[in-house]
């Protein structure tokens, strides 16, 4: 195996500035191994803000603020403040921290790592919320050794969402054309392929908010979870600045972000060595 994929997973395998459990890493310890029971975990813990209201739970401003979260650590210190039960007790809707999407799939992903299993976050589109619609959306990837592959897991999708929504495919290998990665969508509307207008939430869409899903995708790929309203750089630049070479820079990304697992090496390099993608040095989540 070529040092490049073994590093790969390696790499993904470890915790790192998101999804580090830090101090309550014994709580991990004894979730379980099978990615179905570790979903039902992620979401006896997780209340999605924007399903609240669906699930009979009506969240104070003060409650709402809880996805401002951002580490793995502040959420597991928060959600022992609103109930110490152990992390696989299913909580009751009022008592599980609020949350999005991007939270999901990085809870899961920092359970997988927890086990040495290779699992990283992906930051793209959702095509199963709205018809003709391709919503913002996270979610996670782990690597299936027996079938040598990266599989894509939405852990939101619990049994009400998946019927409210009419999900015909398995949430636990959510397939290519249900989300696209953020380099996918970036591709297929820079050829003409796909209207950049069906890519985004609320009133938020087009080529300036792929283009920040995309950037964020490849930190997440870096291990670098930050909030799908974080941003800095090519995230942030007003579209009528975006240069000739950010585009470049931005096509290059893309098919980075689609590559296999040699291309593991120029997604860490990329990132470390342009200021337009990377975290500012005085960031601090």
């Amino acid at each position: 195996m070529p040092k490049s994929v073994s590093s790969v997973f390696d790499y993904y395998a470890r915790p790192g500035l998101m999804t580090d459990p830090k101090e309550y890493a014994t709580l991990l310890d004894g979730l379980p191994t099978e990615i179905r029971a570790l979903c039902n975990v992620v979401q006896g813990l997780l209340l999605h803000v924007f399903w609240a209201e669906r699930y009979g739970v009506a969240l104070s401003k003060e409650r709402r603020q809880e996805v401002q979260i951002r580490t793995v650590s502040q959420k597991l210190r928060r959600l022992l403040e609103i109930d110490d039960q152990s992390l696989t007790a299913t909580r009751p809707m009022e008592k599980r921290l609020v949350d999005n999407c991007r939270d999901f799939s990085v809870l899961l992903c920092s359970f997988l790592r927890h086990q040495n299993v290779p699992a990283r976050a992906r930051c793209g589109f959702g095509a199963y919320f709205l018809p003709g619609h391709y919503e913002d959306h996270w979610v996670c990837e782990y690597w299936k050794t027996e079938e040598q592959r990266w599989v894509m897991v939405d852990a939101q999708l619990d049994s009400f969402q998946r019927e409210a929504l009419r999900i015909q495919f398995d949430p636990l290998n959510v397939p290519g054309d249900q989300f696209l990665t953020a380099g996918k969508a970036w591709l297929l509307c820079r050829a003409g392929q796909a209207d950049p207008n069906g890519f985004g939430i609320f009133d938020m869409h087009g080529m300036w908010f792929i283009r920040g899903n995309l950037v964020r995708d490849l930190l997440a790929l870096n291990k670098i979870e930050v909030l799908p309203w974080d941003g800095w750089g090519l995230v942030t630049k007003n579209e009528q600045d975006v240069s000739t070479q950010d585009i470049e820079l931005l096509d290059h990304v893309a098919q980075l972000t689609l590559a296999n697992n040699e291309a593991f090496p120029d997604v860490r390099s990329i990132y470390e060595g342009d200021a337009r993608l990377r975290m500012p040095s005085d960031w601090s989540p």
